[in-house]
């Protein structure tokens, strides 16, 4: 398998526009995985969950035709794949015939569930269903508020800590920020944390988040960083970590990890998405 140094991303690309689902280029889950100390049975499940905006083909008349896309990939899934030529593979899609929306949504699934390596849900959403799609903010605490010193730009979990009784609470900043691993591009991310367990320093969290603000890691990796650390330094009896990201290519992607509850089964989007 390829690494992220082989990929479309970052090099000039054509934008070819007939079908070519050879555009797609997956990459292992299991080296950023690795590199967290998970090696066996995961800690969490989950998904990540994809919004594409771009999508369009060509009825059996030539006629365009236009929709949304959702994607929910498993977080138990061998692969992701590079957002970059997601894009340039749905971008083909544009002058190219299919019977159907249902004929798209087939073919789309079974791409891919080839390149995720396991079995992708889509949906797609014409016109007609716009309207259906609203805006909503992570439920939760906001945290950004707080009067905070901040010295650390990469990932530092020592600034993570809890005590006391256990708690049950959710915890939502907007002050993410990671960086592409090969293009350097920002990534921007409102973050929920729900959890119950001894109560976390908010002040310390709200660092933590901070502390990615120059580091270099895909979205899915970061939040399972985040999942790892928080887990590990606070003790908690369970954990949800879930992070909507800002669209880039008309694609925005949103890594959920839980280790008590299920991804949310419809996903409105924020205001920044």
């Amino acid at each position: 398998m390829s690494g992220p140094e082989d990929s479309p991303l970052g090099r000039p690309a054509a934008y070819p526009d007939r079908y070519a689902p050879e555009l797609l280029f997956p990459i292992e889950r299991a080296p950023g995985r690795s590199a967290l100390g998970l090696t066996g049975a995961l800690p969490f499940s989950g998904a990540d969950l994809w919004t594409a905006y771009e999508l369009s083909w060509l009825d059996p008349r030539g006629k365009p035709e236009v929709a949304i896309a959702r994607f929910r990939v498993p977080a138990g899934s061998t692969r992701i794949v590079e957002s970059k030529s997601l894009k340039l593979y749905l971008n083909a899609f544009s002058q190219s015939p299919f019977d159907s929306a249902a004929a798209v949504e087939r073919t789309i699934a079974a791409d891919l569930a080839r390149a995720f390596g396991a079995g992708v849900a889509v949906e797609l959403a014409g016109p007609g269903r716009f309207g259906e799609w609203k805006l909503a903010e992570l439920e939760g605490e906001g945290i950004d508020d707080l009067a905070v010193e901040v010295a650390d730009y990469a990932p530092c979990a020592d600034l993570l800590a809890a005590a006391g009784a256990a708690v049950e609470e959710s915890l939502v900043s907007h002050l993410f920020k990671s960086n592409c691993p090969v293009t350097g591009q920002p990534d921007w991310a409102s973050v929920q944390v729900r959890y119950r367990g001894p109560r976390v320093d908010r002040a310390g969290l709200l660092r933590y988040l901070v502390s990615y603000r120059q580091h270099a890691g895909f979205h899915e990796h970061c939040v399972e960083r985040m999942f790892v650390d928080l887990r590990e330094r606070c003790r908690t009896e369970r954990l949800t970590v879930y992070a909507r990201f800002t669209r880039r290519g008309g694609i925005d992607i949103n890594p959920f990890r839980s280790d008590w509850e299920l991804p949310p089964r419809t996903c409105a989007r924020t205001a920044r998405q």
